[in-house]
């Protein structure tokens, strides 16, 4: 008995510890509707994604002991095993234990649903080994999350990456990446490095932002 209560007490006293650890994951995660993602903070707002796109679900992470964050994925079915367009979606605020606010460029600005984002284009001749060129990254962790249904990101990917920051003190921020498989034939310039497709092809980039809207909706609450 004694032994059964020692090692009740010492679980009690870990599990204590590890749920007031600075980098302890929340175990809340914003529930997903259909095709809509329910935030009821930080923004407070639905986001709605067209019927072609398929919830892949939801995945938590700790950034390098600086930020947590809950990331969604909701991607376009292609060919076979990779995937032709995807929606990733990420909430993230920074830890108590860092102090950095988020700070993005507002070169290119647009707005949604009430949401006002900053954005960049991009576009790469192999996204996939990009995203999980680092293991501790974000983009290992829904790269993860894709695996787990047995599909890939494709090769050659444009992307546009938005960041809206909910707060005054920009220590939280929701994060948009929307992007699409690129055909063979496509006109879209890719380099290794990546390419700013605002500045290379700015009328495919608009094309990107088009695309990205006709298929989310945003409410605001």
């Amino acid at each position: 008995m004694r032994i059964w209560t020692a090692i009740t007490f010492n679980f009690c006293v870990v599990l204590a510890m590890a749920l007031s650890a600075p980098n302890a994951l929340s175990q809340n995660v914003r529930a997903v509707r259909g095709n809509t993602i329910v935030s009821p903070e930080l923004p407070k707002a639905d986001l709605t994604f067209g019927i072609a796109f398929h919830d892949m679900g939801v995945r938590q992470a700790n950034l390098y002991g600086m930020a947590d964050a809950e990331i969604h994925l909701f991607v376009k079915p292609g060919k076979k095993d990779v995937i032709e367009a995807f929606y990733w979606v990420q909430f993230e605020h920074r830890l108590p234990s860092d102090q950095h606010p988020y700070n993005y460029p507002a070169d290119h600005t647009t707005n949604i649903g009430g949401l006002n984002f900053v954005y960049d284009v991009k576009s790469w001749p192999d996204f996939a080994s990009e995203l999980t060129a680092d293991p501790a990254s974000d983009g290992a962790a829904v790269s993860g999350l894709l695996a787990e249904s047995k599909l890939k990101f494709p090769s050659r990917v444009a992307r546009i990456r938005m960041f809206h920051l909910p707060t005054p003190d920009r220590r939280s921020e929701l994060m948009i990446i929307y992007g699409e498989a690129l055909p063979e034939g496509s006109s879209a310039p890719v380099r290794k490095e990546g390419v700013d497709l605002m500045k290379e092809d700015p009328a495919f980039a608009q094309k990107l932002m088009d695309d990205l809207k006709d298929h989310l909706t945003i409410h605001t609450k």
